[in-house]
C-alpha cells in the first residue's frame, strides 16, 4: 500500500502541474501561435538534458500535424549545428530554470540572425524569460520526485504546454485526418485514409458476372474460378441487378438439390450493396461491417450501373486496413 501510495502521489503531483497551466494561458499563448503561423520557415525548438527530450518530442508532433519543426540540441549548436537555423525560421527555447549554460550560449545568435524567440521557462525573470520575445510559463510548485531533483512535474508540464500549442496550431490550420495520414503512409492510418477502393479492387475479367438466365450450378463455376465467394448478377446491357454469394447457395442447398437447375435470378439478392471506386478503403470496409457482407462490387459514380470492379474484405486485410 505504501507503494501505491507513493504513485498515486506522483501522479496528483503532476496532474496539478498541468492543471496549473490553464489559467496561465493568455495572450502570451496567443502571440505564439500567431507567430508560429506567420513564420515562414521551421519552429527549432531547443532544450538541454531532460527538457531537450521534451522538445524533441514537441518538434515530432508539430512536425506530424502540419507545422514544419525539428529538435536543435543546443550542446551541439554550440559546435557547428547552429547553421541549421535560417533567417526564416522561429525559435522555441525551453528550460525549467531558464539558465541552462548551453541555451543561454546560443541566444546572442539568435537575437543576432533576428529570429522570434518564443521561451518556455519555470522563471519568468531568468536569462531566457528575459530574451524572449515571448514568454509561456511552465513553473511547478514541486517537483513529484522526493529529493526534488529529478524533472517529474516539470517535464510533464512542459510536454503538455507543447501539446497545447501543437493542437492549437492544427486547428488554426485546418489540419486534417487526411493530412495528417500522408506524413504517416507506413503507419495503419496512413493506409487507412490514404487507399482507396480503386487503389485495391479486381478488374476486367476478374470480376464475377453471370447473365439472368444463367442457371445457378453454371453460375457456381463463376464463383469458384474467381476465388471471390460472389457474382454479379447482369442484365443484357451488363448492368447489376442482383447478386450471388456462397452463403446464398447454402440457403438454396438446404431446400434440395433441384434449387441448382433454376435460372439464378429466382434466387440472387435484388439488393446488392455498392461502393464508389474513389471512396476511401475504410468507407468500404464501413459499408461490408454495417451489412455483414464480405464483398462489394465497385461503380464509377452513383448512377453507374455497370461495374467497375469488385473489392473483397480479403484486400483490405492483405492492404492492411483492418
Amino acid at each position: 500500500m505504501d507503494m501505491l501510495e507513493a504513485a498515486r502521489k506522483v501522479l496528483q503531483i503532476e496532474a496539478d502541474a498541468v492543471l496549473a497551466l490553464i489559467p496561465r494561458l493568455d495572450q502570451n499563448f496567443c502571440q505564439a501561435i500567431s507567430a508560429i503561423l506567420a513564420c515562414p520557415g521551421r519552429v527549432i525548438v531547443t532544450g538541454m538534458g531532460k527538457s531537450g527530450l521534451i522538445c524533441q518530442k514537441i518538434a515530432a508532433t508539430m512536425a506530424s500535424t502540419g507545422t514544419p519543426a525539428l529538435f536543435l540540441h543546443p550542446a551541439e549548436g554550440i559546435h557547428g549545428d547552429l547553421g541549421m537555423m535560417t533567417k526564416q525560421d522561429l525559435v522555441l527555447a525551453v528550460s525549467n530554470s531558464g539558465e541552462t549554460e548551453e541555451l543561454c550560449r546560443i541566444l546572442p545568435v539568435v537575437k543576432r540572425m533576428g529570429l522570434p524567440l518564443i521561451a518556455m521557462a519555470g522563471n519568468p525573470h531568468s536569462t531566457l524569460a528575459q530574451a524572449a520575445d515571448i514568454f509561456l510559463n511552465i513553473s511547478i510548485l514541486a517537483e513529484a520526485c522526493p529529493l526534488g531533483l529529478a524533472p517529474t512535474a516539470s517535464t510533464t508540464a512542459t510536454l503538455a504546454m507543447g501539446d497545447a500549442l501543437a493542437v492549437v496550431l492544427l486547428e488554426e490550420r485546418g489540419f486534417k485526418a487526411e493530412d495528417f495520414a500522408m506524413f504517416h503512409p507506413g503507419g495503419a492510418l496512413g493506409k487507412r485514409l490514404l487507399l482507396r477502393v480503386e487503389d485495391l479492387m479486381h478488374r476486367g475479367e476478374a470480376i464475377p458476372m453471370v447473365g439472368t438466365k444463367t442457371p445457378l450450378r453454371e453460375a457456381l463455376f463463376e464463383i469458384t474460378a474467381k476465388h471471390l465467394g460472389v457474382t454479379a448478377v447482369t442484365n443484357d446491357a451488363g448492368e447489376i441487378v442482383g447478386v450471388f454469394t456462397d452463403g446464398d447457395l447454402r440457403r438454396v442447398m438446404e431446400a434440395g438439390l433441384e434449387g441448382l437447375h433454376q435460372p439464378i435470378e429466382q434466387v440472387m439478392n435484388r439488393n446488392p450493396k455498392r461502393v464508389l471506386q474513389r471512396n476511401l478503403a475504410a468507407k468500404a470496409l464501413q459499408i461490408m461491417e454495417k451489412n455483414a457482407i464480405t464483398s462489394l462490387f465497385v461503380f464509377s459514380d452513383e448512377e453507374q450501373r455497370v461495374p467497375v470492379g469488385i473489392l473483397h474484405l480479403h484486400d483490405l486485410l492483405r492492404a492492411g486496413v483492418v
